[in-house]
């Protein structure tokens, strides 16, 4: 590349014919000409520097009220209980900010959220409930069934639809008959009862395990009912599975299995990386 490129701006290489201004190129053939336009220059330009859009060209500015901190939920029906499980691991970015975040929260003594996405939001939201149950045990003198408490997390969602809590919620209880039971929420408050559940960072590694192994969808062998052992061990599995691939997912998790008795809490290491 010759040296002409790299001067184009230069006043040394504007050749003045008849009144206008050429840059001179070069040929195979000898010394040429063309015609183009170039622009004054002033005083004060620095004619070899680099636009970085600070002085020059102005340039936008971005700003989100949210961050993504990661993580994955689940949540899984059985006939007299349910399990309900996250890892511990809070990101941002390539960042790990802290190992040990828990991501359920009790909302009665047989009813768990399990919420993925915006940690500030998922405090805001847990807030808002404690003190709908405060008020709702004050004025009955009980606690909420779930599927009130399911309804109510609904209404919640929906209400901040405009500016909406960046939460993504799975709900795990035993309802009023004493059978396991699984709400899925979007963030604005659209929400069904479902066998299984998953949310977060991990949810497409995690989705396709539960349709195989819980719902047992498209498959031709019988299925049996599984106890809350054996749920514990895929739980297990699913969220090994999900850490392989996602970096959001890792460190432990934890898991608690509800009865109408009350909750059952362990937990299991993962990868640290």
């Amino acid at each position: 590349m010759s040296a002409t490129y790299h001067h184009l701006r230069s006043s040394q290489t504007v050749q003045h014919t008849n009144g206008v201004e050429r840059l001179p190129l070069s040929s195979s053939e000898g010394p040429m000409a063309m015609v183009v336009p170039v622009a004054p220059m002033q005083a004060g330009d620095d004619d070899g520097g680099i636009d970085h859009g600070v002085t020059k060209a102005p340039y936008e500015r971005g700003f989100s009220p949210y961050d993504f901190n990661g993580g994955t939920v689940l949540a899984i029906a059985g006939d007299d209980f349910a399990v309900v499980a996250a890892d511990t691991r809070m990101s941002s970015g390539y960042e790990i900010l802290s190992r040990n975040v828990s991501k359920l929260h009790r909302v009665t003594p047989t009813c768990i959220l399990g919420s993925g996405g915006c940690h500030t939001d998922i405090v805001e939201l847990r807030k808002h409930l404690d003190i709908k149950m405060k008020m709702y045990h004050h004025n009955h003198k009980k606690d909420m069934s779930a599927q009130s408490v399911s309804q109510m997390l609904s209404n919640t969602l929906y209400y901040r639809r405009f500016f909406p809590f960046y939460a993504f919620n799975v709900l795990a209880g035993v309802d009023s008959e004493g059978k396991g039971c699984v709400y899925s929420y979007d963030a604005v408050g659209s929400f069904e009862r479902c066998p299984a559940s998953g949310k977060g960072s991990g949810q497409s590694f995690i989705i396709p395990l539960l349709d195989n192994v819980i719902t047992h969808r498209n498959r031709k062998d019988p299925d049996r009912v599984l106890g809350s052992a054996e749920m514990v061990e895929i739980v297990k599995d699913a969220f090994v599975s999900a850490g392989e691939r996602d970096i959001y997912t890792g460190d432990s998790v934890e898991i608690q299995v509800i009865t109408k008795d009350g909750v059952t809490t362990t937990s299991f290491p993962l990868k640290k990386d």
